[in-house]
């Protein structure tokens, strides 16, 4: 019962209370920074979606105590659904995946309309050496069934495809990943991470020049887009026009 502690508290309160009731292991909680990410089987709970259940087990693997938790420590479902994406997201870049996965489902299960648990776990995913891209895949195309102009989502699913081309070379796979990365680039041209993808998909049709023009456009977004090992090969078709890089 939360309903006399203030936000900060109370919401404190409620990750210790979600971690028992969903019997996250302890050493889940703590920092695991360098250790592999798990197998994709293993505990229902530790699975993205909790391994593909409809909306309504998944309230029932919660539990109502945790749900009704959840309605006395915020002022609605979809404002909890954030705030446990975005603690999801955290524990993501601490590298400790049980405890974001845990997050994650969660914030689905308070409102699947949230396009960040779907796009958390396939990120998760696709670090585990069992997974498979089209179980990403999956993943990706669920949070775009839900927030079909989301521009990241449009940027992994164009990069999740973009892999499948460089294994099978199907020029299918390369038309849909430029159809995605338009999307992306439709829905938030300022995305420099959508530019750096459109940059491969034009080295991958032999488009050296245009290929250099989304690479350039991409830098003068953001630095931290650059792919240097993207680059060399880049560099090795055609050297930079602009001669900013060599």
């Amino acid at each position: 019962m939360f309903f006399w502690l203030t936000p900060r508290v109370r919401r404190g309160a409620f990750l210790v209370l979600l971690g028992a009731t969903l019997g996250l292991p302890v050493q889940a909680q703590k920092s695991r920074r360098g250790a592999p990410t798990p197998p994709a089987s293993g505990p229902q709970r530790l699975q993205p979606l909790f391994g593909g259940v409809s909306a309504a087990q998944a309230q029932q693997l919660v539990g109502p105590a945790v749900l009704a938790d959840v309605d006395r420590s915020f002022p609605s479902r979809p404002e909890a659904s954030k705030f446990f994406s975005k603690k999801g997201y955290e524990y993501l870049n601490e590298n400790q995946p049980d405890t974001a996965i845990v997050r994650f489902n969660l914030a689905w299960v308070l409102d699947p309309a949230n396009p960040e648990p779907y796009q958390g776990l396939a990120v998760l995913l696709s670090r585990r050496p069992d997974s498979s891209p089209e179980a990403v895949q999956q993943l990706v195309l669920q949070g775009l069934a839900v927030a079909p102009t989301n521009a990241p989502l449009l940027i992994d699913a164009a990069n999740t495809v973009l892999g499948h081309y460089e294994q099978t070379k199907k020029k299918k796979n390369l038309t849909q990943a430029n159809e995605y990365v338009q999307r992306a680039l439709l829905a938030d041209p300022n995305s420099a991470s959508a530019w750096q993808t459109q940059a491969r998909i034009r080295y991958f049709q032999e488009d050296y020049p245009a290929a250099w023009q989304a690479v350039h456009k991409g830098q003068s977004l953001s630095l931290t887009s650059l792919d240097f090992a993207f680059l060399t090969e880049l560099m090795a078709k055609l050297p930079d026009p602009e001669g900013k890089f060599h």
